[in-house]
């Protein structure tokens, strides 16, 4: 069973600190062309900002990349990557758009403003747990139906779509640790009649 951490929506938060403004961005990313195309995006929205600082994690090539726009070396770009590395996210992209609000901050202030702005913006965000699952439909009688529903979804389990046919179909997704136990019970409940047919093998959220 695999599983990773990333973000659920694209999102945003701001604040301000000693009159610069600060905008958190996070959005959820699967290709560098998508995170660079949103980094592309919130320049051309704030077009008239200081400084657009970006970062972004990558599960396919491990790709872990950051910018300072400007700002001093050390006191933007990887500040925002670390909150992104520490927090354990990956598949996520992070813009902290500042406006200067004209007074100078210190390194260290620089570093604390754009760690709390991604910080902010994973938040807003929300942090989830992605997990591999089964993909997986069984097909009963009416008779069984409510029992083998309610079995499906006590071991865990999503149900995706319900079919009512001659007979009910029902398709689902479950962790691969839970579908043996489910087909312990199915098997149970139908004396060995009826059999869950795994299609596919997809990341969920799980929760």
């Amino acid at each position: 069973m695999l599983e990773y951490k990333t973000v659920s929506k694209e999102a945003y938060s701001e604040f301000t600190e000693k009159r610069s403004r600060f905008i958190g961005y996070a959005k959820p990313v699967k290709t560098e062309d998508e995170a660079v195309a949103f980094i592309n995006n919130i320049k051309s929205k704030h077009w008239d900002a200081t400084h657009n600082v970006y970062a972004y994690t990558l599960r396919k090539g491990q790709i872990n990349r950051y910018s300072y726009d400007g700002e001093p070396q050390g006191t933007a770009g990887i500040p925002t990557l670390d909150v992104l590395l520490k927090s354990g996210v990956t598949d996520t992209v992070i813009v902290v758009t500042r406006y200067f609000g004209g007074i100078l901050l210190g390194a260290g202030a620089l570093v604390r403003a754009y760690s709390h702005g991604a910080s902010a913006a994973l938040d807003a965000a929300k942090i989830i747990t992605m997990q591999t699952c089964c993909v997986a439909e069984v097909c009963c009688g009416y008779s069984q139906y409510g029992k083998l529903n309610t079995m499906i979804i006590n071991n865990g389990g999503t149900i995706d779509n319900t079919e009512f046919t001659d007979v009910v179909k029902i398709s689902f997704h479950l962790t691969d640790k839970n579908i043996h136990k489910l087909e312990q019970q199915l098997a149970d409940l139908t004396r060995g009649e009826r059999e869950i047919s795994i299609t596919d093998e997809k990341f969920f959220e799980v929760t």
